[in-house]
């Protein structure tokens, strides 16, 4: 009995310090990436100076992907080019075997005209849907590729010590394309390409310019939400608007189903458990003041959460399209394309790597944000394999969330400062997957 339990005393004092080498050895490896993100943190800010004073449209980034395909090179990468038309794809293999954890950055820039007064203002114009308009990084994409170019240079020197592959996905045209001809594009087309094929799991960050640099926001779940693009044709009888009595009028009956369309979310989606949204962007409608058209057209977005929650809208729109303008006695054409699926940060990987988050940014910095009704194609990748998409804090730390310029407009900015975070959290997230 007492050699059993001698026997027994000694295989757990062996286990004790098998954990506590280990423990010993991550901490290593942390403060080698703390150091190493340190190092490069001046890289990144001047990266992100550089594709923010040269911003491409989606599908036109020949210029960024060359930097970065220059950048991942010279790491010693295997490298792909042309990945989905413009995107580009680095292979880090550790020197010990291991899962495949990629990273995720989208590269391309709206076609928005900058209005900032940082001295790397973008100047580029363009022509876009037939009008001129400047280009700029209004999303933060110029932030997302130099985070990454600089977690490529700290995990690159430590390649010896990975235990598996790192898998460099530098997306093209997140923010979709002018022509709505083309079908995929960005995620989409890189999966179809693919990209995933030998992934075990995925992680990506989006910076944010409302959160204060230093935080992380995060949510296990449908995070971000599925969008759709909806199209009204409402067809009437024209008509001289001095005789509303021969007309069937498209603009009183198109009026009438924006307002139908409000009860959409208001008494058919249960929103005590998850929010909607059903919103008419445009409509256009006649020539003449004079004049009731025989035609008008309705765009806008609808934004989902769930595939049951998303078939109830997509159905109560028809039927309160169709239905409103056959009372009328129009007609209405109801068209709906879906485009991103719900991002959905998998529940077990995101509790997995929950403790990871909070040791890179500390306790009070991680905060777990309510669902985002933005949408991402980073989804598509999630459809693939277990991913964890997080925001990253990009305004001043005094900044006032209320005021400070959203995402997609001229006056967009970002505190630098916070960029560090992004390269230690995507680098320890790796780190640690390979080690649970």
């Amino acid at each position: 009995m007492r050699r059993l339990f001698r026997f027994t005393f000694s295989l757990a004092s062996f286990a004790c310090l098998c954990l506590a080498g280990q423990a010993l050895a991550q901490s290593k490896l942390e403060k080698r990436v703390n150091e190493n993100a340190s190092k490069v943190e001046g890289k990144v800010i001047e990266w992100r100076r550089d594709f923010h004073e040269h911003p491409e449209l989606g599908n036109e980034e020949t210029r960024t992907a060359g930097i970065v395909a220059a950048h991942l090179r010279a790491l010693g990468m295997e490298v792909t080019e042309g990945v989905a038309v413009t995107g580009v794809v680095g292979i880090l293999k550790g020197g010990k075997p291991g899962p495949t954890v990629a990273l995720r950055a989208d590269m391309d820039g709206l076609p928005v005209t900058e209005r900032t007064a940082v001295p790397f203002k973008s100047k580029i114009m363009t022509t876009y849907n037939g009008q001129e308009s400047g280009v700029m990084h209004a999303c933060g994409h110029d932030s997302h590729m130099a985070i990454l170019m600089g977690v490529a240079e700290v995990l690159a020197e430590m390649q010896k010590d990975l235990k598996g592959t790192v898998k460099f996905i530098f997306q093209p045209s997140e923010e979709g394309l002018e022509d709505k001809t083309i079908d995929t594009w960005g995620a989409k087309q890189m999966v179809e390409e693919g990209v995933m094929t030998d992934v075990d799991v995925i992680f990506g960050l989006h910076i944010n310019s409302q959160t204060p640099a230093g935080v992380i926001k995060y949510k296990p779940g449908p995070a971000m939400a599925a969008v759709d693009e909806l199209e009204i044709t409402v067809k009437g009888k024209q008509a001289h608007g001095a005789y509303p009595w021969s007309s069937i009028d498209p603009i009183v009956t198109a009026s009438q189903i924006v307002m139908g369309l409000q009860t959409v979310v208001s008494r058919n989606v249960k929103i005590i458990e998850i929010p909607a949204i059903v919103t008419i962007g445009a409509i256009h409608g006649g020539v003449r003041h004079n004049i009731i058209p025989e035609q008008v057209d309705m765009i806008g977005t609808i934004r989902t959460y769930s595939q049951p929650q998303q078939e109830l809208i997509h159905r109560r729109i028809r039927e309160i399209g169709e239905h409103i303008a056959k009372s009328a006695g129009a007609e209405a054409e109801v068209s709906i394309k879906k485009m991103y699926p719900v991002t959905f940060n998998d529940v077990d990987l995101t509790a997995k790597m929950q403790p990871t988050l909070e040791r890179v940014a500390g306790k009070d910095n991680l905060w777990v944000h309510d669902p985002v009704t933005g949408a991402e194609d980073f989804s598509f990748f999630q459809l693939e394999k277990p991913g964890l998409f997080f925001f990253l804090g990009g305004m001043p730390v005094d900044g006032d969330p209320e005021t400070a310029p959203s995402h997609h407009t001229p006056d967009f900015y970002l505190d630098e400062s916070g960029f560090v975070l992004g390269v230690r959290a995507l680098s320890q997230l790796t780190l640690d997957y390979m080690n649970l």
